[in-house]
C-alpha cells in the first residue's frame, strides 16, 4: 500500500532538521506556540491561512502543501465547505487551476455541495476570475445534468458566455449545447441569452437562427413589457432586472431581423423593420436613460436608412450617409468602422469612387485594426467579423483602382484576421483576391502572404493530427 506523507510529518521533520522548538516556529511564523504544537500532535485541523503561514517559515514557495492539503484534509473526508471554501479562494489568487480540478472533482459526487460551489463561481464570475469560475460551472452542470434546474441552464449560459471565442468552428459547437437551455431559464435571463445567441450566430452568418433569436426575443420582450406596466408597484419593485430597457429588446429584436434582410438582399423589408424601431412613440418610460435609450435607437435608424437606400443603388444617399457619419455623436471605432464598411461595399457593388471619402476618414481607417475589449456579446463576435470583412472590402476597392500597395496591405490584415475566426467564407474571398491581383503584388508582399498561408497549413497539420511528409 502506497504511503501518503502528510504535512504535520513534513513539519516535524522540518523542526527536528533545523533544532526548532514549538515556540520558536511560532514566532517566525506567526502563529502561537500552542497552535503549532495541536497542528504537529495532529489535534488540530490546518486552516489555510496557517498552511500559508508553515509553508512561508520553511522557505518553501506558495502553495508548495496544496496537493498534499488535499490528501489529508480533503480525500476520505466529509466535505467541510468552510475549509474548502477558503481553500478555493487561495487557489484562485495563485493560479493553481489543476488544484481546483482536483479538489471539485473529490467533493462533486455529493448534489448537496453544488449550491455552494455555484455561488463560489458566480462570485469568481462577478470578479473577472474566469478560468477559476468557467472549472467550478462545468462541474456543477455535469453533476446536475440530470436535474433540469434553473441553475444548470444558468450554469450552461456561464459556460457559454465563456467559452464563446475567436474560432467560429468552435462558436458553432458552444451555441448549439447553450441553445437547448434557454428555455430553463427564468423569463429575464432569456432575454440576455436570446440577444446574445443572435449576436453570435450574427458573427456566424447563420441568417436564419438570428431570425429565430430575435423573434422569440421579441416575443417574450413584448410579454415582460405587459406585464411591467400592468403590475403593481410593489412588483415592479420586487422583479428581477434586465441589463438593458426592456423596450430595448423588442427594438433590437427588429434591428436585428433588418439585419437579416440586408444579408439577403431584402433591403425594402430591410427599411420596414428600420421604421419600426425608429418610431418608439409607445415607450412608456421617460427617465434619463430611457431617453438615451431611444435616441439611441433613433440615430442607429437614421442611419441604416441611409444605408439600406444606398446598398439598394439609391447612390444620392450617399452624401447624406456622409454627413450623417460626421454628425452622429458616437464616434467609437467599432462604429465607425460598420459605417464606413457600408460605404465601400456600396462602392464595391455599383463601381462607386468613394476616394473623397475615404480620404476624408483617413485616420479612422489607418487606425481600425486595433479591436476594442469588451465582455459585451455584439463587441466580442460582431465587431472582429465586421473589422475582418472591413479589410476585406478596402482590399477589393483599392486592388480594382489600382492602389496595389493600399489593396495588400488590408488583404492581408482580412487574411490573418479571418483566419484567426475561422471564418472560411472570408478567408476563401481573401485567397480569391489575392490570385486576381498576384502579378501587382511586389516580392516583399508575395513573400509575406505565402509564408502566412503555410503557416497556416502547418498549424492545420498539426492540430488535426496529419502527417506532415514535408522535409
Amino acid at each position: 500500500m502506497k504511503h501518503t506523507p502528510t504535512i504535520r510529518a513534513e513539519l516535524d521533520r522540518y523542526l527536528q532538521q533545523e533544532g526548532l522548538n514549538f515556540a520558536r516556529f511560532g514566532q517566525i511564523s506567526g502563529m502561537n506556540r500552542g497552535a503549532v504544537s495541536a497542528i504537529v500532535s495532529g489535534n488540530k485541523p490546518i486552516s489555510i491561512n496557517q498552511l500559508d503561514q508553515i509553508t512561508e517559515a520553511m522557505g518553501l514557495p506558495e502553495g508548495h502543501f496544496y496537493d498534499l492539503f488535499i490528501e489529508n484534509f480533503i480525500i476520505d473526508h466529509p466535505p467541510n465547505m468552510r475549509r474548502i471554501e477558503p481553500f478555493l479562494y487561495r487557489c484562485v489568487e495563485l493560479d493553481k487551476l489543476d488544484t481546483i480540478r482536483k479538489v471539485v472533482g473529490v467533493i462533486m459526487d455529493n448534489l448537496l455541495y453544488s449550491s455552494k460551489l455555484f455561488e463560489i463561481a458566480e462570485d469568481l464570475f462577478a470578479q473577472g476570475q474566469h478560468e477559476a469560475a468557467l472549472i467550478l460551472y462545468e462541474n456543477v452542470a455535469e453533476v446536475e445534468k440530470y436535474q433540469h434546474s434553473e441553475r444548470l441552464a444558468l450554469c450552461q449560459y456561464r459556460i457559454f458566455t465563456l467559452q464563446i471565442g475567436d474560432d467560429q468552428n468552435q462558436n458553432v459547437g458552444v451555441t448549439a449545447v447553450f441553445e437547448a437551455f434557454v428555455e430553463r431559464l427564468d423569463e429575464i435571463d432569456q432575454l440576455d441569452a436570446l440577444k446574445d445567441l443572435a449576436n453570435v450566430y450574427r458573427s456566424l452568418r447563420k441568417w436564419d437562427k438570428v431570425d429565430e433569436m430575435a423573434k422569440k426575443m421579441r416575443a417574450k420582450a413584448e410579454i415582460q413589457y405587459s406585464m411591467k406596466h400592468q403590475a403593481n408597484r410593489k412588483f415592479q419593485e420586487q422583479e428581477k432586472k434586465t441589463k438593458g430597457p426592456l423596450f430595448g429588446y423588442i427594438a433590437y429584436a427588429d434591428l436585428l431581423c433588418a439585419s437579416v434582410c440586408e444579408a439577403q438582399g431584402d433591403y425594402k423589408q430591410a427599411l420596414q423593420y428600420t421604421y419600426a424601431y425608429a418610431n418608439l412613440d409607445w415607450v412608456k418610460e421617460t427617465d434619463e436613460d430611457a431617453l438615451r435609450w431611444v435616441n439611441l435607437f433613433k440615430n442607429w435608424a437614421e442611419g441604416n436608412t441611409y444605408v439600406y437606400k444606398l446598398l439598394s443603388g439609391e447612390v444620392s444617399a450617399l452624401p447624406d450617409y456622409v454627413d450623417y457619419i460626421c454628425t452622429s455623436p458616437d464616434k467609437s471605432e467599432k462604429e465607425m468602422v460598420a459605417k464606413l464598411m457600408n460605404i465601400v461595399m456600396a462602392a464595391n457593388q455599383y463601381q462607386i469612387d468613394v476616394d473623397d471619402v475615404l480620404l476624408q476618414f483617413e485616420e479612422n481607417i489607418n487606425s481600425f485594426a486595433q479591436l476594442p475589449a469588451s465582455n459585451d456579446m455584439y463587441t466580442q463576435q460582431v465587431v472582429p467579423d465586421q473589422y475582418a470583412r472591413f479589410g476585406y472590402e478596402l482590399a477589393y476597392y483599392f486592388l480594382n483602382r489600382g492602389m496595389h500597395s493600399d489593396g495588400f496591405k488590408y488583404l492581408i490584415y482580412a487574411t490573418k484576421s479571418s483566419n484567426t475566426l475561422n471564418n472560411v467564407t472570408c478567408f476563401k474571398n481573401c485567397l480569391g483576391l489575392f490570385v486576381h491581383f498576384q502579378a501587382y503584388a511586389i516580392p516583399e508582399i508575395q513573400a509575406e502572404f505565402y509564408n502566412f498561408i503555410e503557416k497556416v497549413w502547418l498549424n492545420n497539420v498539426k492540430k488535426n493530427g496529419s502527417i506532415d511528409r514535408c522535409n
